[in-house]
């Protein structure tokens, strides 16, 4: 049994962790940090795992206690938790925020993307979580930076739900302002262009071209839609082919030739990618659960990765019907 401790427990990632961690029968929660909801129950921040669990949040840190820590974590704590605590070198961690995502001499962080980096996490200590949009963008150019077909400019629409702004309340994420309502933010300067620029020169080491990506916020609670196209001569049936390769012995993508729709991949850790050529444009859709697939579904797929286990365990999660 995978003994696990959380920081930061009441945020909507560490909230559909804990979820996931209660049903999944190689793991054992022994703490839930949080000193601004220390002494009260989970229930009272997560209503929706009453009848699952009697724990309770503390601000207590007994990392003697655990093999695994999870840090669901505002992003630049981690870091700081890191500088100023010892943590155990048994101890494997996987961090839910940005802090150790781009690769350093001053960190042994893995880039959590199983899909790029999966026999990498198998063998680390220390894994780095990717970003929801930055997850949900790799997975649909991937295989294109492997065959060293990223030539031009990408052009990237990607509309995310208001669960992406975390749980504490802001202008933008009020129901009043969210809902029947659609916007940009950050466009051309997401933070999340940094990882996916990395990546892809992992793959493809002459990649510069410019990522030209814009993200919309939706008014919808949960997902991620985007549409990646670029220019592209190769022909679909080819492209497909390559696609499919790539994933073939992956647990969570899949390639379809149905144009699909956000509610398929909401609740779930896949990602679906669909294709389509226009002329000498190719268009990529690819999707995701911006909770699960883009935090903590993969989180626990890279648990799965560290400790040896199937990597589905725990995470046989099915859509709505409706």
């Amino acid at each position: 049994m995978i003994k696990i401790g959380i920081i930061g427990g009441a945020g909507y990632t560490a909230g559909e962790l804990i979820r996931l961690l209660l049903n999944h029968p190689d793991a054992e929660i022994v703490f839930i940090n949080s000193s601004s909801n220390a002494g009260n129950k989970i229930t009272d921040v997560h209503g929706g795992l009453y009848g699952e669990t009697d724990l309770v949040f503390t601000d207590r840190l007994p990392l003697d206690q655990i093999d695994l820590l999870f840090f669901c974590t505002a992003h630049g704590d981690t870091k700081k938790f890191m500088e100023s605590h010892v943590i155990p070198e048994n101890v494997k961690i996987i961090d839910l925020s940005q802090d150790y995502r781009i690769k350093s001499p001053d960190h042994d962080f893995i880039y959590g993307l199983p899909e790029l980096n999966r026999r990498q996490i198998c063998k680390s200590q220390h894994v780095a979580n990717p970003g929801c949009f930055a997850t949900c963008i790799q997975l649909g150019i991937l295989p294109l930076a492997k065959h060293l077909m990223l030539n031009s400019d990408l052009h990237i629409n990607a509309i995310t739900g208001s669960t992406g702004a975390g749980v504490k309340p802001s202008a933008t994420s009020h129901f009043s302002w969210r809902n029947d309502n659609i916007s940009i933010y950050k466009p051309f300067t997401h933070q999340h262009l940094a990882e996916i620029g990395q990546s892809l020169r992992q793959l493809q080491n002459s990649f510069h071209s410019t990522i030209n990506f814009i993200p919309v916020r939706g008014n919808f609670s949960r997902g991620i839609f985007t549409t990646t196209y670029l220019d592209c001569k190769i022909e679909l049936p080819e492209i497909k082919r390559i696609y499919e390769e790539y994933y073939d012995d992956h647990s969570f993508t899949f390639v379809t030739d149905k144009n699909p729709d956000l509610k398929q991949v909401v609740n779930t850790n896949k990602c679906l990618i669909y294709l389509q050529k226009h002329e000498d444009k190719l268009l990529i859709v690819s999707m995701i659960d911006n909770l699960l697939k883009g935090a903590s579904g993969q989180a626990v797929h890279n648990m799965n990765l560290l400790f040896g286990l199937e990597e589905k365990v725990g995470l046989h999660l099915k859509p709505s019907a409706f």
